[in-house]
């Protein structure tokens, strides 16, 4: 069983997002950049996979600019067998990056495409939807918990009234949320390792893929700054404050 799964490069959790002077963006010239952490959540449901037995092989397909090797590199690390970059230095919106991934998914006849339910960086929550529904395959968004038999999978969702378990016919395409697994820390042997294994390049033209249109920013700016709380001495007291903001 091959499985496919998709890491997408992005500003690290931990570093302090600024804005631009001008509002155009946020300052990522000299930033940290890693694995979105919904993707190396869905690498690391793919390698436990392939050491189980489950699947065969694992690529790992990512869509971005030079940079983005920085990211397969580290997929492979992890134990990927091969990756494929999609090299653009254009933004990417989650319609254009569904039909790259739709046609790497008929070019390499996955079992399973895992992917993120999300990126961190722009939180669209689109790009596995339109995916499957671009092949039409069955889907499962927000897995916690993915059980592999066969020709079907069973996965459990995570939705705002509990959990959900679906059965769904593979090949699909299942998007993976923060609870199915604890990804492992990347050993020096193995990052070593990854820089010899082989990366396949190519570009949207040359997979015939057509552009989305192009979203525009009209303005980024950070959140209000929170104003200082104040205390109050007695229930009255609270009630009277929360009356004045007209919030009772």
């Amino acid at each position: 069983m091959k499985v496919l799964v998709s890491v997408k490069r992005a500003i690290d959790y931990n570093v302090r997002i600024q804005i631009k002077p001008d509002g155009s963006g946020v300052v990522e010239n000299g930033v940290k950049h890693s694995m979105n952490p919904f993707d190396e959540i869905a690498v690391e449901q793919a390698m436990r996979w392939k050491e189980a037995g489950s699947a065969d092989e694992v690529v790992a397909v990512t869509i971005g600019p030079e940079a983005a090797k920085e990211q397969l590199r580290s997929a492979l690390a992890f134990g990927c067998d091969r990756a494929i970059h999609v090299k653009t230095d254009e933004p990417v919106q989650p319609l254009t990056a569904a039909r790259v991934f739709e046609a790497l998914a008929k070019k390499e006849e996955p079992k399973v495409f895992l992917m993120g339910k999300q990126a961190i960086d722009d939180d669209s929550n689109q790009t596995g939807q339109m995916t499957a529904a671009l092949l039409e395959w069955p889907q499962a968004t927000f897995a916690s918990e993915i059980e592999l038999d066969g020709e079907t999978a069973k996965v459990t969702r995570e939705i705002d009234a509990g959990l959900e378990t679906l059965d769904i016919d593979l090949p699909g395409v299942i998007t993976a949320d923060l609870r199915l697994n604890e990804p492992r820390y990347l050993k020096l042997p193995d990052i070593m390792k990854a820089k010899k294994k082989p990366i396949e390049d190519t570009s949207l033209d040359d997979l015939g893929v057509e552009r989305a249109a192009m979203l525009e920013t009209v303005k980024t700016m950070a959140p209000p700054q929170r104003g200082g709380g104040i205390k109050v001495e007695s229930v009255d007291e609270l009630v009277s404050k929360l009356k004045e903001k007209g919030l009772l």
